[in-house]
């Protein structure tokens, strides 16, 4: 089987979090080619999932300042691995509670993402979290400091999702996949709402 191979990482810059690098690969048929590659540690994206004393289902997402668009988006609780070595469930749990002030007791990965495979080897591991109990908040930065925590329904949350107000590619796939359980009965309904 032809296959492409990497060759080599030449730095660009690095940053905080992120690295660019200029990538040298060689294709099938022995041409050298570059590609400007974002290098990331990755992310979690988590749906923190409750249901009211009538079963119906409810879900908590930020509202937040982007800079990157130079507006507020409407997500999951989500955040970056910048904790070298540490486990992505250990992560998915951190940033829970930091941005929302809540504890999961089951934690349940839903998928993993790779939002951006064109430009970046960025991978966002989204999980479902149920059985939350609340805690303190620690929020990180300006933006967190700023951000507005939503408690909507499910389906409100899809019907942001289908009208275009929710458009941050984590937050579809975790609404979306969270529905689809919910719909198939797969997840329990003791969960009740904060």
């Amino acid at each position: 089987m032809n296959t492409f191979r990497h060759i080599a990482d030449q730095g660009v810059h690095e940053g905080h979090i992120w690295d660019l690098v200029v990538g040298e690969f060689e294709s099938p048929t022995g041409e050298r080619f570059t590609r400007d590659i974002v290098r990331s540690p990755g992310s979690v994206g988590i749906v923190p999932l409750f249901f009211d004393a009538e079963g119906v289902p409810s879900v908590v997402l930020v509202e937040q300042y982007r800079a990157s668009f130079d507006e507020h988006i409407i997500e999951i609780p989500a955040g970056m691995r910048d904790i070298p070595g540490e486990d992505v469930r250990a992560t998915a749990h951190r940033e829970l509670r930091e941005e929302v002030g809540l504890v999961a007791t089951d934690l349940i990965e839903l998928f993993v993402l790779r939002p951006s495979p064109g430009m970046s080897d960025a991978t966002t591991h989204i999980f479902l979290a149920r059985n939350c109990e609340h805690t303190d908040k620690d929020l990180q930065g300006v933006e967190e400091q700023s951000m507005q925590q939503l408690h909507l329904r499910l389906d409100t949350a899809l019907d942001y999702v289908h009208g275009g107000r929710i458009t941050d590619a984590k937050t579809v796939v975790g609404l979306l996949l969270t529905d689809r359980l919910v719909a198939s009965g797969d997840v329990g309904l003791s969960q009740r709402s904060p």
